[in-house]
């Protein structure tokens, strides 16, 4: 199914959740924000968030340093 990511068609399996999502774009999901259909999605729903064919979602990592 496809579903957008910051913008880009992104293909993933049917069924797949926020987590599953998260699993494929990094190793490190410390500091991630998800934002569904314009939603933020709290990290606590995202392995119960299952994604629905044409999703816009925007993800940002926050990186520390200076």
């Amino acid at each position: 199914m496809k579903v957008f990511v910051n913008g880009d068609e992104f293909e993933i399996e049917d069924g797949a959740s926020l987590s599953d999502l998260v699993m494929k774009l990094t190793d490190d999901p410390r500091g991630m924000a998800i934002e569904r259909n314009r939603e933020i999605v709290p990290k606590s729903l995202h392995a119960s968030t299952v994604l629905q064919p044409g999703d816009r979602l925007e993800v940002v990592q926050f990186v520390g340093g200076g």
